[in-house]
């Protein structure tokens, strides 16, 4: 595909044309005076039209059988093999995620529409046993309905699957409104799924701001269920909105997610992990390892070897296929994190690697951070508590496992956790602990099969999951049945 996407709203089948409308211009991380896009600034009145668009479509698309409803998800997984490389190029280009990532998270999706497509030959319901021993009951599941979707910036491509894919596998039409940072990588994804035949009305995509957009489709009395990611504050607002007119709602938010190295672990396997999680996607992942929570005798050494391998990072343009780090998605996010850097310092922490931004040559025109390790930091300090969400590291010693879980369980976050050690006890009493919804021992914070549940704890999470055949419980409701002859 080639020129610049300007079509970024999809309605009852149909493109909206620019036309007289407010028009939003989308310029790259990499390259702040590179053009990605164009976005459509959409109202209340045509979030209301992509409602009543999807419960339109509703009683018809409910009705197909599963393995139907599973041909598209289907064909638009082979369309977006197909079309792999054309999408991660545009991802990097839009968010500022290196490359060989893109891929990954494109392949990702790929992935998550097989999956689901697959769930649409599943069995939905058990039978159970009648009382009078004739009678036949039963439970079966049913959709919500119409379902908002807002989605974040971070993974463009692989979390609107994640919702998108069980949503409609599971008989519910969707509007789906992605994050501004996004909204190109998510228009050239709704033209895909119209590609792959979708019928019209099935999913809706509105463009345009939280604040309009958003805020339409949070309080619209049509929308039965909304899946939110993104941060705390606004999860929060989503939920008391949706909690006071009785809609469903799923929220995934923040991480301030810790990495546990006890004396007996293997260091350099455990410094390696850990700046993978915490460095990768400039540190723009809620499971990202955002702090290290490491035994007394071995902090110098593995703080030793944590310095080394940031301060060996390179820092680049995400389009070049070595790319490890490249910039944050936004000046708005530029800003955030070397203020919290700065915030870092002025607490009495100690910056042991990066600590700045880099502005010179080629890096001028973009938002490039280097990759930062602090010690001396405490745990009621800024960058104990706070999630940061760039690629900042901080290191937290601990006199043992016992005071490591007091100081990991010690924010008010539990999305995810890892701990390193040669010990199955230790282990065993780390996962009985730590209060996180994803958990790892000898492994990184970030990232989880696709199969497998996602969501976490506290106020990471409305307790729900997603992903897996957890996704049904949220898009789904119980019908129980009772037939007597």
């Amino acid at each position: 595909m080639t020129g610049i996407i300007e079509r970024t709203s999809y309605i009852d089948g149909h493109w909206i044309e620019p036309g007289e409308r407010n028009i939003k211009e989308h310029y790259s991380p990499l390259d702040t005076e590179r053009l990605v896009g164009r976005s459509i600034q959409l109202t209340a009145s045509d979030v209301d039209a992509a409602v009543q668009g999807a419960r339109r479509e509703l009683p018809r698309w409910s009705g197909l059988a599963g393995m139907e409803r599973a041909s598209f998800l289907f064909k638009a997984a082979q369309l977006l093999e197909e079309r792999k490389e054309e999408l991660a190029q545009l991802l990097t280009l839009e968010m500022g995620k290196p490359i060989g990532e893109a891929r990954g998270e494109v392949q990702r999706a790929v992935l998550l529409f097989r999956y689901y497509a697959g769930e649409g030959m599943r069995g939905i319901g058990e039978v159970l046993p009648a009382s009078d021993g004739v009678s036949q009951l039963y439970t079966t599941r049913v959709p919500l309905g119409v379902v908002g979707l807002i989605t974040p910036w971070n993974f463009p491509a692989a979390i609107p699957v994640w919702k998108l894919a069980p949503a409609i596998i599971f008989g519910n039409t969707v509007v789906w409104k992605p994050a501004e940072h996004a909204v190109i990588t998510a228009a050239r994804l709704m033209q895909l799924l119209e590609e792959s035949g979708l019928p019209p009305g099935v999913v809706q995509l509105v463009s345009g701001s939280g604040s309009v957009v958003g805020q339409r489709l949070l309080e619209h009395p049509q929308v039965t269920g909304i899946s939110f990611t993104g941060s705390d504050m606004v999860g929060r607002e989503v939920a008391r909105q949706a909690s006071a007119r009785h809609a469903k709602y799923q929220l995934e938010m923040g991480g301030k997610n810790s990495t546990i190295v006890l004396a007996d672990a293997d260091l350099e396997r455990a410094a390696d992990t850990i700046i993978s999680a915490a460095m990768r996607s400039a540190g723009q992942k809620c499971t990202a390892t955002s702090r290290v929570i490491v035994e007394k005798p071995v902090r110098e050494r593995l703080t030793s070897l944590l310095v080394e391998k940031a301060d060996s990072i390179k820092l680049s343009n995400p389009q070049e296929e070595d790319c490890y780090l490249g910039p944050v998605v936004s000046k708005g996010q530029y800003e955030s994190i070397l203020e919290s850097i700065e915030r870092g310092l002025q607490e009495g922490a100690r910056v042991l690697a990066g600590g700045r931004a880099r502005t010179e040559g080629d890096f001028a025109r973009g938002y490039y951070i280097e990759p930062t390790v602090f010690d001396r930091v405490e745990p009621q300090s800024y960058l104990a508590q706070e999630e940061v969400f760039g690629p900042v590291l901080a290191i937290m010693e601990a006199g043992d496992l016992d005071h490591a879980l007091e100081l990991a369980n010690g924010v008010r976050y539990g999305l995810a956790a890892s701990v390193f050690t040669n010990s199955q006890k230790q282990a065993q009493r780390f996962i009985n602990g730590i209060e996180a919804g994803l958990v790892k021992v000898n492994g990184e914070t970030a990232g989880v099969e696709l199969q497998a549940p996602f969501g976490g704890m506290k106020l990471s999470s409305s307790y729900s999951r997603e992903q897996g055949r957890a996704a049904i419980e949220f898009f789904t409701q119980v019908k129980t049945v009772l037939v007597t002859p």
